[in-house]
């Protein structure tokens, strides 16, 4: 009987007044504090080892730390982290829209997002520099994301005068001039072409479909990838008018990639390792970290101090020697320190 009393009173308690309920709001959802000495990471599959040697050499200084890594993939380090399982979200691709209203909802502000490394030059998978590429026997040497914009887009955000839709309105001449410029990419849903469309197309969805061809990953029985970025390198080579977005390491001696400047005027430059660690490059790409820090309150003591390792000099050198990703310059590096106080 004394248990129904409690159900009884519990039922009562729900059926107050609705104006005594509106009187008292609803506090916003707070995940359970990790008050243990573990630092839990959640996110990008493809920075496992790269995790996994930051957190060995963090726990030679610190042996009182243990970690908990669970990268399953970037779209579960987002919902980690506002659910109160992870202390840290890693991701190798931009935010997408379900990550921050995600976060937002449940937290009502926005999550703390630190720059971790550079993306790689070359290794699929590891955040790749994007490059835009012409068949061999094309004489074009550079664009402005200007005239990308101009080509890809039916909207010209970055502010083009014209859509730009053969050769010769980019100054080739003879059986060039008034080709049609064939385009290849990923995908549009993809999320190199999502980072594509906003660093070069101002995020503009209006593509150029009468002259875009798109490929999606093809994933065999023997649970072999054929990788978009590859496909769109074959079209290339069968295409003396094409252009294709990919990356280098699709790069033969059929196709060639176009050195890319930011704005009409700018430096153009070529996707080297340097140009990527400097940011020279405009379609560079980097990996980072996001952590939940409510205004006002300071960030988790032991995360806040395994990211001051990993922007350091020796969490950049455990990047370095990983091979597989570019570290941050060091003014960049200092920025993001600046986050951390």
């Amino acid at each position: 009987m004394a248990q129904v009393r409690q159900i009884a009173a519990g039922l009562i308690w729900t059926v107050a007044p609705l104006a005594a309920a509106e009187a008292v709001p609803l506090n916003p959802y707070q995940p359970p504090v990790n008050a243990t000495q573990t630092i839990r990471i959640w996110g990008d599959r493809h920075m496992d080892a790269l995790t996994r040697a930051w957190a060995r050499a963090y726990r030679v200084a610190h042996p009182e730390i243990s970690f908990e890594i669970k990268l399953l993939g970037n779209g579960t380090g987002m919902p980690a982290l506002y659910l109160g399982l992870a202390d840290l979200a890693f991701f190798g691709r931009d935010l997408i829209v379900t990550d921050k209203d995600g976060f937002n909802h449940v937290m009502k502000y926005d999550p703390v997002r630190i720059e971790l490394g550079t993306g790689s030059l070359d290794a699929p998978g590891k955040a790749t520099a994007l490059a835009l590429f012409v068949h061999r026997d094309n004489p074009l040497a550079q664009l402005t994301l200007a005239q990308v914009d101009a080509i890809f887009s039916a909207q010209r955000r970055r502010g083009a005068p014209a859509a730009i839709r053969t050769w010769g309105q980019l100054g080739l001449t003879g059986e060039w001039a008034d080709k049609p410029i064939n385009l290849y990419a990923d995908d549009t849903q993809s999320m190199a072409a999502l980072f594509f469309q906003r660093v070069a197309l101002g995020d503009s969805r209006m593509m150029n479909w009468e002259h875009f061809t798109e490929f999606q990953d093809i994933r065999h029985p023997d649970g072999t990838v054929t990788e978009a970025a590859a496909q769109s390198m074959a079209a290339l080579r069968a295409d003396r008018y094409g252009l294709a977005v990919s990356n280098l390491h699709y790069l033969d001696a059929q196709v060639r990639p176009v050195a890319l400047a930011a704005q009409e005027g700018g430096a153009y430059g070529l996707p080297t390792a340097e140009n990527l660690i400097s940011r020279r490059y405009p379609l560079t790409r980097t990996i980072f970290a996001c952590a939940n820090q409510a205004p006002g309150r300071p960030l988790d003591p032991k995360v806040r101090d395994f990211l001051h390792f990993i922007l350091g000099p020796e969490g950049q050198q455990v990047l370095a020697q990983d091979g597989q990703y570019l570290p941050l310059m060091a003014a960049t590096a200092r920025q993001e320190l600046a986050k951390l106080p």
